[in-house]
């Protein structure tokens, strides 16, 4: 058998040469696939997601109260039937009906499900109220 002499001054027969070239050229490639057992997992962590702070909103400001000057007081309130709640799973609060004053006469504006109940605020109601001039005045119908 032929030797072939490499760096070091070490003899290795050609076959040895030349197997060991074609699995090393193989594992180094990747073509060839040597199973050395179970191997480690791999675990990525994905980064915490970023904290956000969000500030709650301060409440809108009362509407500019409605001034009806020179009329007579608001008719009382008809009974109202408050309508069964749209559902259990619904939380919502009942806003009770209310005069208004429009196109020169008081228009009744029947009560209503609506307004999600908001932590630490209370709802203020419509409602009128003899002004320092002699008018009526219109407050409520806001959360404070």
């Amino acid at each position: 058998m032929e030797s072939v002499h490499i760096l070091g001054g070490r003899k290795v027969s050609a076959t040895k040469l030349m197997v060991g070239s074609i699995a090393a050229g193989c594992l180094f490639v990747g073509g060839c696939y040597w199973d050395w057992g179970p191997r480690p997992r791999r675990v990525y962590y994905a980064p915490p997601p970023p904290v956000v702070v969000v500030a709650p909103q301060p409440a809108p400001p009362p509407p500019e109260p409605e001034i009806a000057v020179g009329v007579e007081q608001p008719p009382p309130p008809p009974a109202e039937v408050i309508e069964p709640a749209p559902g259990p799973e619904v939380d919502f609060l009942w806003v009770p009906g209310w005069w208004a004053w429009e196109g020169g006469r008081w228009a009744w504006h029947r009560g209503y499900w609506g307004h999600r109940p908001r932590p630490g605020a209370v709802w203020v109601p419509h409602g009128w109220v003899r002004g320092p001039h002699g008018g009526w005045v219109h407050g409520g119908g806001y959360w404070r």
